[in-house]
């Protein structure tokens, strides 16, 4: 059988049975999608390479140890480590940018609130980027099915259809998880008492 036509599963068995070769042909296959992901979220070439090459040291560090068990789906596992590699940067560098999402009603829900208005005092921009840290952080809270499709939809871009044919689920399923998602966020942005519009 010629990797070309294998699954994604089966070229990383094919890897742990010791051949390179099938995971440059994971590489090939994945590397534009999870590339271009990864500089959506950065805007800057420079720290995509830096964040594309972190990610695929990671995935190689996790499968060699044996921590793989994503049942052939290897796209969106990649995806997710390279999705918690771009949020641990803006951690670091307190900067996460505003993400809007909207549900397939056009209903507008704006998780979070912009960053960058050009006339910010300091104090103000902290404030700010402190409200932004949170509003990741608070994602965790979430019951994990409703993490996931917050994470595929709005860091990962992927449509609704997408994540409804990753996950095994029909589409209105994957809408209704959103739908909960949010209301538990703003449950949660309410605890918190954090001001943000969503």
């Amino acid at each position: 059988m010629s990797m070309k036509t294998m699954d994604d599963q089966q070229l990383v068995s094919a890897y742990l049975d010791g051949n390179n070769k099938a995971f440059e042909t994971l590489l090939m296959r994945h590397k534009n999608k999870i590339h271009r992901f990864i500089y959506m979220k950065v805007k800057s070439q420079d720290l995509t390479e830096d964040i594309f090459q972190e990610t695929f040291v990671k995935i190689i560090n996790t499968l060699q140890l044996g921590n793989y068990n994503e049942e052939g789906k290897f796209l969106p596992w990649a995806m997710r480590i390279a999705h918690n590699l771009v949020i641990d940067h803006f951690r670091k560098s307190s900067k996460v940018r505003m993400i809007s999402e909207s549900s397939s009603k056009n209903e507008d829900f704006s998780i979070f609130s912009v960053l960058h208005s050009g006339d910010d005092n300091t104090l103000q921009a902290m404030s700010r980027s402190e409200l932004e840290t949170q509003m990741v952080e608070l994602i965790d809270y979430l019951p994990n099915t409703q993490q996931e499709i917050i994470r595929m939809r709005i860091f990962q871009d992927l449509s609704f259809k997408d994540i409804a044919e990753l996950e095994g689920i029909s589409i209105n399923t994957a809408l209704g998880r959103m739908r909960y998602a949010l209301m538990n966020l703003r449950k949660l942005i309410d605890k918190h008492q954090l001001v943000v519009d969503i």
